[in-house]
């Protein structure tokens, strides 16, 4: 049976390259993206046997897209497949639950027998990131300390106003669509950037926007 593969990389000349590479070895490419939140769209809809992530991505990086596969009760193997060597990045990507962590500097055909491998049941790393592997399966590389959201001290409320500056709501917009005053939004979007520790509703929208909150994604009972 043919493997079916989605590959999630921003690099669209890589991407083109890996397809072509696999579809000359029988496996079968059945979409390639190159950005985060359309990949957790397609991996969710398509449910590939293999989902193939890159590490280092703009918007939402590779252990994002992981953690809200996984977080969505998708159970296909996810393997990474980087440039990065670092032990943080390999030891988060199985905390966080890959199956697979892979170099792409690595032979085409070594890459389609790690991914039978992977598909067999077996964990796969990189041969030259093995030792580290070694250290994680026997618990001897300490958790890693959880990370702080940026938005962790925003009130429901204000986490929802946020969502919607970054999706380019205005203030009279934003107060319709909520059921409140201009001003009740205007002190929300002060006490927004004051927490942010930043200065304007632009910087504010990016932020939200690089951690992939928008309103759609916030699941809240609004206030009344």
């Amino acid at each position: 049976m043919n493997l079916r593969i989605l590959i999630i990389d921003d690099h669209t000349l890589f991407r083109e390259g890996l397809q072509s590479l696999l579809g000359r070895r029988g496996i079968d490419v059945v979409a390639s993206v190159g950005e985060g939140h359309e990949g957790i769209r397609l991996a969710q809809e398509l449910s590939p046997d293999i989902v193939l992530l890159d590490m280092r991505m703009p918007l939402i990086d590779g252990l994002g897209v992981l953690r809200q596969l996984r977080q969505s009760g998708l159970q296909v193997p996810i393997v990474m497949l980087t440039t990065s060597s670092d032990e943080r990045d390999l030891v988060e990507a199985l905390r966080s639950g890959a199956r697979g962590y892979l170099l792409k500097d690595m032979e085409p055909d070594e890459l389609v027998v790690a991914l039978r491998e992977i598909m067999g049941g077996k964990t796969v790393v990189a041969p030259t990131l093995t030792p580290v592997l070694a250290k994680v399966v026997q618990g001897n590389i300490p958790a890693a300390p959880l990370e702080r959201s940026p938005f962790d001290e925003l009130t429901p409320r204000e986490t929802e106003i946020l969502g919607l500056l970054a999706e380019g709501q205005s203030n009279k917009v934003i107060a319709r669509n909520l059921g409140i005053s201009d001003g009740t939004v205007k002190l929300h979007v002060k006490a927004i950037l004051r927490k942010l520790k930043i200065h304007s509703r632009v910087e504010a929208a990016v932020l939200a926007v690089e951690h992939g909150l928008r309103a759609k994604n916030i699941n809240l009972n609004r206030e009344r």
